[in-house]
């Protein structure tokens, strides 16, 4: 079968589409005919292998995937690696059912960015009603669902960054109270000004270095920061406890990878996202369909914040 496999850790050059056996499903795990793949900003990390998780060569990147089974069944799973491919294999219990009104671009933005997003919201930071929330990144794959889920959930006002006009543009027009250029170069008071020159309760922060550096001074009282990626590479200064204290301030790390012991901590919020989508209340934004042939410019693209929501490929071109 074509699939994109790396012998070397790099950048975008080391993806190279290949011809390689195709995978076996072993017990409890089931076999995917692959209709979209879907491209994460965690997969640039896994290719230069920086990422939390250690990486062994060759690897077929990809986290999840959209397709259909022997038996025919419609399946959006979670397959760790190997996801870029013709073919993919997953451990039965994360490979959910699709619904009719789910697209296949739907699907792979929900089951990865959009149980992201609940989790950030409901399980690390506990959003209440009312509270502010600050979504960094906010025309990406996570950040395009948080926007829409703070305001659903309750948010007294959500402010997004991002890092042109016409992303800006994207956030308030889904449900964004303001949109604020997300350079780290006086963020602290754009994100103050931007909540009416109140310090925020929420923030959900994935850049890391001087972007944690602001937000985290940009929290208010019993605030809450999540960190969930370092998209700059760079990191944060270090938090003596004593900043915690003045301020009751939270700092919570979140990965995604800490819910797969348990798979109904994925099945639970999927299903859920699933029946907002259906019914028009959570419009998933996909970015781009890059055929499997053009990995190279869809890691590039997103590498260069060229892109908005989720990326998918297509594996039969």
């Amino acid at each position: 079968m074509r699939a994109v496999q790396i012998t070397e850790f790099g950048g975008p050059e080391v993806l190279k589409v290949s011809d390689v056996d195709e995978p076996v499903a072993g017990d409890g795990q089931v076999l995917i005919t692959v209709d979209r793949a879907g491209v994460n900003y965690a997969d640039t990390h896994q290719v230069e292998n920086s990422y939390l998780s250690t990486t062994e060569l060759p690897l077929i990147p990809g986290g999840e995937v959209v397709g259909h089974t022997a038996d025919g069944r419609r399946v959006v799973a979670l397959v760790g690696s190997g996801g870029y491919a013709e073919k993919a294999v997953a451990h039965a219990p994360y490979a959910f059912d699709v619904p009719e009104g789910v697209s296949d671009g739907d699907a792979l933005a929900l089951v990865l960015q959009g149980t992201t997003a609940w989790h950030l919201l409901k399980t690390s930071t506990r959003l209440q009603a009312g509270e502010s929330v600050l979504v960094h990144a906010g025309a990406g794959g996570v950040g395009t669902l948080a926007i829409q889920l703070a305001k659903l959930w309750g948010a007294g006002r959500v402010i997004a960054t991002a890092s042109s006009d016409e992303k800006r543009k994207l956030a308030l027009e889904l449900g964004a109270d303001a949109a604020i250029d997300g350079d780290p170069e006086g963020l602290k008071d754009r994100i103050i000004e931007a909540n009416d020159g109140k310090p925020v309760d929420i923030v959900l922060e994935m850049v890391g270095g001087p972007t944690f550096d602001e937000s985290f001074d940009a929290l208010g009282r019993f605030g809450r920061l999540v960190t969930f990626g370092s998209a700059s590479r760079q990191a944060a200064k270090a938090i003596e406890p004593a900043r915690l204290m003045k301020g009751s301030k939270t700092i919570a790390g979140f990965w995604l990878a800490d819910c797969f012991q348990n798979p109904a901590l994925l099945g639970d919020p999927l299903k859920e996202l699933f029946e907002l989508t259906s019914a028009g209340k959570l419009r998933p934004v996909v970015g781009g369909d890059y055929p499997l042939s053009d990995i190279v410019t869809a890691h590039e693209d997103m590498r260069a914040r060229r892109t908005v929501g989720k990326l998918t490929l297509d594996p039969k071109n």
